[in-house]
């Protein structure tokens, strides 16, 4: 995969918000309203909230026109949801892996192990609507870096950020649930450390971090959906690559399930 510039070149990492973004509709261009209001370069990772992903992709639904099934009801009885809600959860998903103490937890149909198969209800307008994840996150993101190519002449790496929950600790994380023009794992192993012992296990999940130090400059009430990550050009490929399908553990090698 061709890199655009050594690993030594590292001197900083700048996180930049892009203010000012409209709200997103159905059929609008992602990558033409960041270039619209950011000044891109070649090697910066542009960071995308997966919901005005969603929203431009038409993934929101009004849960009102939702038919729940028996399941469905069922389980929402058990947890105290919205059967409608269940529904989409369960339309989403391609197993349940859990189902207790109010909790809806899911393998996806992309192959993520979350909650609620991804779906809320934050930052849409009107109640009782919510959103879905993108049909394919890498596409999108693939998307997303044509169209930024389009618009502002530069081909910036993409990343489609989502908050997750982590099984083992507290409070939620922005990972990449898609990418394009980025190696998301960085793997050590087969390296030496510090002291010249050669590394076994270390893979650096580089998408995930960079959506993380994204998000650090948005919030949720901020209404600033992507975030400019620049200093890592050492990462941004010409190709679109793997994208981020490529960070789920398979499940041969789950310990958990």
């Amino acid at each position: 995969m061709n890199v655009r510039s050594s690993p030594m070149s590292i001197e900083g990492l700048h996180a930049l918000p892009v203010k000012g973004m409209p709200e997103m509709g159905q059929g609008m261009s992602v990558g033409g309203e960041i270039a619209a209001r950011a000044e891109l370069r070649e090697g910066d990772v542009v960071v995308v909230a997966q919901k005005i992903v969603s929203k431009a992709e038409g993934r929101v639904r009004h849960l009102s026109s939702v038919v729940p099934g028996d399941e469905a009801r069922r389980l929402a009885a058990a947890l105290g949801k919205d059967p409608a809600l269940v529904e989409l959860i369960l339309a989403e998903s391609r197993e349940v892996l859990r189902a207790e103490r109010g909790v809806l937890i899911v393998e996806t149909r992309h192959g993520f192990v979350c909650a609620n198969a991804g779906i809320d209800s934050s930052n849409l307008p009107g109640g009782g609507t919510v959103s879905l994840l993108p049909e394919d996150p890498d596409a999108s993101a693939r998307r997303i870096r044509a169209e930024l190519a389009t618009a502002a002449g530069a081909s910036p790496a993409v990343i489609v950020a989502d908050s997750f929950g982590r099984a083992w600790r507290l409070g939620q994380v922005e990972v990449a649930i898609g990418c394009a023009g980025i190696a998301p794992l960085d793997d050590w192993r087969g390296r030496k450390d510090a002291e010249g012992r050669e590394l076994e296990a270390t893979q650096i999940a580089i998408a995930d971090e960079i959506a993380a130090a994204a998000d650090l400059v948005r919030n949720k009430a901020s209404r600033v959906p992507a975030a400019i990550v620049r200093g890592l050009a050492h990462h941004v490929t010409d190709e679109d690559g793997p994208g981020a399908a490529s960070l789920r553990r398979p499940r041969d090698e789950d310990l958990f399930r």
